[in-house]
């Protein structure tokens, strides 16, 4: 049980909630003792979670409190295994590619498209997907992540228009707290987080916030060196279990990129119909 995060993680969702009856408060959010009757439990004892102190909650309590704070399902599932009642995980290759998504991945050919892991490795990427992001597929060590290269490396950046670099960040500072909690094995993610805490103000100061969430469905624009600016919307398709989930990304005013894949090659920049890692 960490106690340290489960108190601060309580705190932060419990400031962002808003009372039923709006009264003037010298603070915001719910106070303790409202948390504690909506979870039906004693004021005293949430009182000692937020302080860092007493029992474990059992996970009945835990599904209380998620209630009483109006956790999100990412939320929830992290608050469970601040708490230590992590689900059983399969332990399967997490870069054996999920074969549904393969093939959907297979059959889209005028939307940039790419299969990634919780971390954002990515496993394989199609033609458009290239043109857009290059080769995403051949860094290796904790640079496989691209939300660590995001924090890590500024030339990660260079296909998104500065605008939207705040807003990215604090997307992915958000998922990656969610990602952590769905890896069958934490090492790796608590390894980049720790990096990331150790070298990245930015990712720092996100951090604090105690957001969860995986990314679902995501607007976003690249540049493209011909095309442009280009806006998206991102649909995100999990596979059974959620260990590995496609991105697909859908031109706004409805442009059709497959004219962006040069002639004569059917792979964009890395020169291969598909790309990914075997």
């Amino acid at each position: 049980m960490n106690r340290e995060e489960l108190a601060d993680f309580l705190r932060h969702r419990r400031a962002a909630l808003t009372p039923a009856h709006h009264t003037t408060r010298r603070t915001r959010g719910l106070r303790r003792e409202e948390v504690a009757e909506r979870a039906y439990i004693s004021i005293d004892y949430y009182t000692r979670l937020e302080q860092r102190r007493g029992p474990r909650p059992s996970p009945e309590v835990a599904s209380a409190l998620s209630r009483a704070l109006d956790l999100t399902i990412d939320e929830r599932d992290h608050l469970f295994h601040l708490i230590g009642h992590n689900p059983p995980q399969q332990t399967t290759d997490l870069d054996l590619i999920d074969p549904g998504l393969r093939r959907v991945l297979h059959a889209l050919d005028g939307n940039p498209a790419m299969i990634m892991s919780n971390l954002a490795h990515t496993l394989v990427q199609n033609p458009l997907a290239l043109e857009f992001f290059g080769d995403q597929t051949h860094f290796t060590g904790l640079n496989r992540s691209g939300y660590f290269r995001w924090f890590m490396m500024p030339q990660e950046r260079s296909c998104y228009p500065a605008d939207i670099h705040a807003g990215q960040s604090a997307t992915y500072a958000a998922a990656v707290r969610a990602a952590a909690d769905l890896e069958p094995d934490p090492a790796e993610g608590q390894q980049m987080i720790a990096t990331l805490l150790a070298e990245s103000a930015e990712f720092r100061e996100l951090w604090d916030n105690h957001d969860v969430r995986l990314c679902r469905q995501e607007t976003t624009s690249l540049l493209h060196p011909t095309a442009g600016r280009v806006d998206f919307d991102c649909e995100v398709v999990f596979s059974h279990g959620r260990r590995q989930r496609m991105l697909v990304f859908t031109a706004r005013d409805g442009k059709d990129l497959r004219n962006l894949v040069p002639a004569g090659r059917t792979g964009g920049r890395a020169g291969s119909a598909v790309v990914g890692r075997s």
